[in-house]
């Protein structure tokens, strides 16, 4: 079982977003300072509102901070041009979000695939990427089914096969279970255990639900933009293989 590591991947200091609406000024992240360690599994938890959102696209990239420092990846955001951004999100992350935004005319090798379009591998390649990605989420079987020959919960394993496909160092997963039955929910959490204990990989969860908050190793929960709770989780769910 992979561990986290004793270098931590996101730093966090002082870091400010302010957004503007109608003149007015809207604190959503205020001061806040951490760092998560690289093969950490976190959930970001806490009411609607509270910048859970807000600080996943900070260290995703989708946003940049108004104040304070944010290193991700050895990376200090703030120093990046919007194209520059782009293209460290490209190299580094990989986001999974609550509806599964796959493509219904394609299959789930072509959904996979389509972002790897975009990067400088060969057919072959792209091949191995999507068929090795797919068989981790446990669904090379079903490759050449199209969204609406799926349930949900596989759907779901498509968009994280989807991420997973270009090895990124962080996934980023905003509530990616909201719109599955609990049953569905609990395989995603167990693949996402899976891909952190036995891939290494660093994941971010924003999620309100604490069954899903269980499965990570560490819990941060913002309140009016400031951290109000750091803890270390000691007892997580077990693990069981994807289902077909």
């Amino acid at each position: 079982m992979a561990e986290p590591t004793s270098e931590p991947i996101i730093q966090l200091r002082d870091t400010t977003k302010i957004y503007y609406k109608g003149g007015e000024e809207i604190l959503t992240l205020d001061h806040v300072s951490l760092d998560i360690m690289e093969g950490d599994f976190v959930a970001l938890m806490g009411p609607s509102g509270s910048g859970k959102t807000t600080l996943l696209n900070l260290i995703g990239g989708l946003d940049s901070p108004t104040g304070g420092q944010l290193v991700v990846c050895g990376q200090d955001l703030g120093e990046l041009s919007p194209r520059e951004l782009a293209q460290w999100r490209a190299n580094h992350v990989s986001f999974i979000f609550q509806s599964f935004n796959l493509l219904p005319v394609l299959t789930a090798f072509q959904n996979v695939e389509l972002p790897l379009t975009l990067l400088p591998l060969s057919r072959a390649e792209r091949r191995q990427h999507v068929e090795t990605a797919l068989k981790i989420v446990g669904l090379a079987e079903r490759m050449h089914h199209r969204p609406d020959e799926l349930s949900g919960g596989q759907e779901q394993r498509v968009a994280i096969a989807r991420a997973l496909a270009c090895d990124p160092k962080l996934l980023l997963a905003d509530e990616p279970t909201g719109d599955l039955d609990a049953h569905s929910a609990q395989e995603v959490m167990n693949l996402l255990t899976s891909l952190n204990q036995e891939h290494g990989k660093t994941i971010i969860v924003v999620t309100h639900d604490p069954k899903v908050a269980g499965c990570a190793r560490r819990q941060l929960h913002l309140e009016k933009g400031v951290l109000a709770l750091d803890k270390r989780s000691t007892d997580r769910h077990p693990v069981a293989g994807p289902r077909a």
